[in-house]
């Protein structure tokens, strides 16, 4: 009996231990200039990614924030629109192939204020994963 409970109790370990890593979703994990942080006009935003990312599926994108705007609502109006590198603050071409670390090359001559960094990539488990992360230029 007490081997069943060992074999038991092993393979609820080894379950949740698989399960925990396989659901878990892609996370930036650093970036450069970091979130609230206000700096000289980079040349680029740095994403240092949990886990690798196919950027055939992923958007990062970089946008002036008018004073007053909501970072969050920016980000859903902003992220799926076609056509818009005009308006971007980033020079992001798009890319292809899997990576943990994006470089998202910045316009020269950028103003002071405040800029959002905005993502959606697609998780390892086939999960979207959105998010925005705002940096100031003094």
């Amino acid at each position: 009996m007490l081997r069943f409970n060992l074999l038991l109790a092993g393979a609820v370990l080894t379950f949740t231990v698989l399960t925990g890593t396989a659901a878990a979703h892609t996370e930036v994990t650093h970036m450069v200039p970091a979130a609230s942080s206000s700096v000289a006009a980079p040349k680029t935003v740095t994403l240092d990614l949990s886990e690798p990312v196919n950027l055939r599926f992923s958007t990062f994108k970089v946008y002036a924030l008018p004073a007053g705007s909501d970072a969050a609502a920016l980000s859903k109006a902003k992220l799926n629109l076609k056509y818009d590198s005009a308006e971007r603050a980033d020079l992001f071409p798009g890319a292809s192939g899997l990576a943990a670390r994006v470089q998202i090359p910045l316009r020269a001559g950028l103003k002071p204020g405040a800029y959002v960094v905005m993502w959606h990539l697609l998780s390892d488990d086939g999960h979207p994963v959105s998010g925005q992360s705002v940096f100031r230029i003094k």
